[in-house]
């Protein structure tokens, strides 16, 4: 196939940008498990992935941290495009036209729509609750320094976090198969401009004029 007939593309994510995203993935999976170990009997056989219930509970604090290290760099790059705008509120309000795919109805969407923002927002608050309540029952460096009431309503509350961040993650890797293309973007970073303009319309309007912008009269 000569360069003419291949099809047009539009970069979606960067080289970096997948990385720094597959490296989240990869240390979530890593945290999610050896933290399932910690959390209940039942799932003890999962420590045979880390080497041993000690090794679990050594790797465990550590995986999280840096997990939430690499987030932060990532979550720095796309805050802004993660701000709530007045047409997201209106998505939101169109939820039905949502979930049966009637996109030609929603207003248009810049290059995140407001469920992935929420989504976004939502990783955000459980990772700050996972690293806060993580510092108190991590028995290794901290836990010594708090009352026992305190560490007990810190486990509890490392719970949920973890409970809610699991199943946001997975509507995350729903949306991702619902959408066809998404994965495929996080692959290979492209993906072509009728499903940016189907998908993420305003974004493809912004990129579209910076890549050729009107110029005035002389």
């Amino acid at each position: 196939m000569s360069p003419s007939d291949a099809r047009p593309t539009v970069v979606r994510y960067t080289a970096g940008e997948r990385t720094t995203h597959w490296l989240i993935a990869l240390t979530f999976v890593l945290a999610a498990l050896s933290g399932l170990v910690l959390f209940h009997p039942a799932l003890f056989w999962l420590s045979v992935f880390f080497g041993g219930g000690p090794w679990t509970r050594i790797l465990h604090p550590f995986t999280g941290l840096f997990m939430l290290i690499v987030f932060l760099s990532f979550a720095a790059t796309v805050w802004d495009h993660n701000r709530m705008q007045p047409a997201d509120w209106q998505w939101l309000r169109r939820w039905r036209d949502v979930v049966n795919n009637r996109e030609e109805q929603l207003p248009e969407v810049g290059r995140y729509n407001a469920g992935q923002k929420l989504l976004f927002f939502v990783i955000v608050a459980c990772l700050a609750g996972l690293l806060l309540s993580g510092l108190v029952i991590w028995r290794a460096y901290f836990s010594s320094y708090f009352a026992i009431g305190l560490i007990r309503f810190a486990s509890l509350l490392h719970a949920v976090c973890a409970f809610v961040l699991i199943c946001a993650i997975l509507v995350h890797i729903y949306a991702a198969v619902w959408v066809k293309g998404s994965i495929h973007a996080m692959l290979g970073g492209t993906v072509t401009p009728g499903w940016a303009w189907k998908h993420h319309r305003a974004w493809f309007r912004q990129i579209t004029h910076a890549a050729h912008p009107r110029t005035g009269p002389d």
